[in-house]
């Protein structure tokens, strides 16, 4: 492809990625933390002083921030990327989020588009599903594979479309892995983990309770606070419709609550693992839902 592959932000999805697809010599990149700099010099990958000297030739911007800061990098990159570059906003916030970013690009007589990662990263690395969305999804599909993405799909024309999926999607799926982390607290305080578990195993034969909750406690433990900002967009996005987000506040605080006892690496098993959480909750946030 030509010109280059723009980063803004460099945690763990953009250097997943630029490692997975091998972005030597081709990409530059800019992250608000300076120490990443060593991981985008380890990968070939020119660590930048600020996002214009990141943007300044690129032909294809991927943004991979948190949450919370999605907006904010989108407004400052709309006056910054070049005039036929397109801006793949890749982070995990609310369809309206995405389109209040549009029209900022809009403004600017420059072209972003809606691009939602459907699984972790990790392992999936260039394999994990994308959906991409807006006036020049098909475009952006094409540079997407050109640098070396294998399972894109374009989800419609509209930005947010494709966010609006991802996001009604994690309604469900964070949701369980707050409840499941709700239930395994109980069961364990009850001493009645293994039976509760045997009970779910005879109605759900998918896959055994055991192992599930164990990767629901897992992935909330080193993801929670990432989860939680993306929760929190989730909720704007059913407010914005209209919906009373209850369930969803609630598992922004229980995602909120696990991923910053930061006990990454987790210990191995669940029981392991809820008896690290009930130690490190000295706030009793957890147990008792104190704030």
């Amino acid at each position: 492809m030509r010109g280059s592959i723009a980063l803004i932000g460099f945690g763990e999805a953009g250097s997943t990625f630029a490692r997975a697809g091998d972005w030597s010599l081709r990409a530059a990149a800019f992250d608000v933390d300076p120490a990443r700099g060593a991981a985008m010099a380890e990968l070939g990958v020119a660590p930048c002083a600020d996002a214009a000297e990141a943007l300044s030739g690129a032909s294809l911007v991927l943004s991979l921030v948190t949450a919370d800061q999605a907006l904010g990098v989108a407004r400052a990159c709309a006056g910054l990327i070049a005039p036929d570059a397109l801006f793949c906003d890749m982070n995990s916030v609310a369809p309206g989020t995405k389109r209040e970013a549009a029209a900022a690009f809009a403004k600017a007589q420059r072209r972003y588009v809606d691009v939602a990662v459907m699984a972790p990263v990790n392992p999936a690395r260039m394999a994990v599903p994308l959906n991409i969305s807006g006036p020049d999804a098909a475009e952006a599909q094409g540079l997407l594979r050109a640098i070396g993405f294998t399972r894109t799909a374009i989800a419609g024309n509209a930005v947010g479309r494709a966010s609006a999926i991802k996001l009604v999607r994690s309604v469900m799926v964070k949701g369980l892995e707050a409840l499941t982390a709700e239930m395994m607290l109980a069961a364990h305080a009850e001493g009645v983990a293994d039976e509760v578990l045997a009970s779910l195993d005879a109605s759900d034969k998918t896959i055994p309770w055991a192992t599930r909750a164990d990767y629901n406690l897992d992935r909330m433990l080193v993801h929670g606070r990432r989860r939680a900002a993306e929760m929190a967009e989730a909720a704007q996005m059913l407010r914005d419709l209209g919906i009373a987000p209850m369930m969803t506040e609630n598992t922004v605080r229980r995602q909120q609550a696990l991923g910053q006892l930061g006990l990454t690496p987790p210990p191995e098993g669940f029981a392991a693992k809820l008896a690290a959480i009930t130690a490190n909750d000295t706030s009793n946030t957890i147990s008792t839902g104190e704030n």
